[in-house]
């Protein structure tokens, strides 16, 4: 089957609907037709696609989030942040996102970020006199810094897939994601401005210093997950472990805002999730392995360099069609998916594999953002009462920002591999 008929089917079968795991498993069905002994193989591709140790950390990070997010941890790093920044332009929009910074630095995932943060935010914004449409669209945006700042759920699979060291890629995501947070604090800053959003006074000293003792030990989280893993004392996977019993023992034993019957809905949830995402995984495992029997790297190398030579352009074209993908599938999807496709390209213009690794969740954190699919969009919708089509619009100006991060992470090497030359 030819790699045209291949990407087509799979768009057409995405478009009418078909959830992307059984499309994913359909499309190479059909493409596998004429190849039946290969048809043998499908459920050994679909096992090993989902045994790897490191993708034990995706459903520990997964619960870890929802223990905060049940457990009142989110409410004091919410608390803290608007005793830091609340007084400056823009206010509890730029509360919004250093909170964000601080809780991606724990969960993971994007859509945990904007499912936890994101109800006390929406409220808090709204209460105080935003705009509603400005409030879902700063939280939305700013709940993408989540997998960029370690730990991460897309790193996590991207290193499973590719063999690159997580916890290289989780050191080469912090500067981006703090780049990201500062170009969504200045569009804030200059939209808050422009609108004349109410500006809160700066707290007493005594408050700021009252709301970090209050958030203190869940501050240390992330300091426990990524010393834990520069300094070698235990591997990512393991780091998702200790975050579980961490914001467990915070939870019920310091805050005691978790019961029996929340812990078991969480649990529940996670489980959910994890099958999702799983699910995802070992369909397309065995959609890529149909693509190299179908030879579609190589097509897709030929084709792309019978285009240009340029290295420039390449990784231009690969991050448009990352881009595009990203409008009609989740995040994940367009990692599993597109990563067997583009690596021998990159391995062709000798860009570095942890570099590429942080350019393709960036693209696919703008997908998160993008109307029809954004799932982001969706999530934040869904809690703030916000039609898709004005959060699209007002997401606009944070989306600008990801992009101008990404094209700095892709064409300087430093933005992202810098940490990683400190940390060998």
């Amino acid at each position: 089957m030819s790699p045209t008929l291949i990407f087509v089917g799979l768009v057409f079968l995405i478009m009418m609907g078909v959830p992307v795991a059984i499309a994913l498993g359909a499309i190479s069905l059909v493409a596998m037709q004429d190849n039946l002994p290969a048809l043998g193989l499908m459920a050994q591709r679909m096992y090993s696609s989902t045994t790897g140790f490191t993708l034990l950390a995706i459903p520990f990070f997964i619960l870890a989030g929802n223990l905060m997010n049940t457990g009142g941890i989110t409410e004091k790093i919410f608390r803290f942040a608007k005793a830091a920044v609340g007084h400056y332009w823009g206010g509890l929009g730029q509360v919004n996102i250093f909170a964000s910074l601080i809780f991606s630095g724990m969960s993971g995932a994007a859509v945990a970020d904007a499912a936890g943060l994101g109800k006390i935010e929406v409220k808090a914004m709204v209460d105080d006199g935003y705009d509603p449409e400005f409030a879902a669209a700063v939280t939305a945006a700013s709940s993408t810094i989540g997998p960029v700042i370690p730990p991460s759920i897309p790193f996590v699979i991207y290193g499973s897939m590719t063999g690159v060291s997580v916890g290289k890629l989780f050191v080469a995501g912090i500067v981006p994601g703090l780049l990201m947070g500062i170009a969504m604090a200045v569009a804030v800053y200059f939209i808050s401005r422009k609108r004349n959003y109410p500006r809160r006074p700066k707290l007493p000293g005594s408050e700021l210093r009252q709301s970090f003792s209050e958030a203190f030990l869940a501050l240390l989280t992330p300091i426990i997950i990524v010393g834990g893993i520069l300094g070698g004392w235990f591997t990512p996977t393991e780091a998702a472990v200790i975050a579980c019993i961490y914001a467990l023992a915070l939870s019920g034993l310091v805050y005691r805002e978790l019961t029996w019957a929340k812990l078991w809905h969480i649990l529940e949830d996670t489980l959910l999730h994890t099958v999702r995402v799983m699910f995802i995984m070992a369909t397309a495992g065995f959609f890529a392995w149909v693509l190299t029997m179908n030879q579609v790297p190589q097509a897709m190398v030929s084709g792309l360099t019978t285009v240009t030579q340029s290295p420039a352009l390449l990784l231009l074209i690969i991050i448009g069609a990352l881009l595009v993908l990203g409008m009609f599938l989740e995040g994940i999807a367009v990692i599993l998916i597109c990563v067997p496709i583009f690596m021998p390209v990159i391995d062709l213009i000798g860009m570095d594999t942890v570099q590429f690794g942080v350019v393709m969740i960036l693209a696919s954190m703008i997908g998160l953002l993008s109307p029809p699919v954004g799932m982001c969009l969706y999530a934040v919708a869904s809690i703030s009462n916000v039609k898709i089509t004005a959060l699209s619009r007002e997401v606009a100006p944070y989306i600008l920002g990801i992009f101008v991060v990404l094209l700095l992470v892709a064409f300087v090497p430093a933005v992202s591999l810098s940490t990683v030359w400190l940390m060998e």
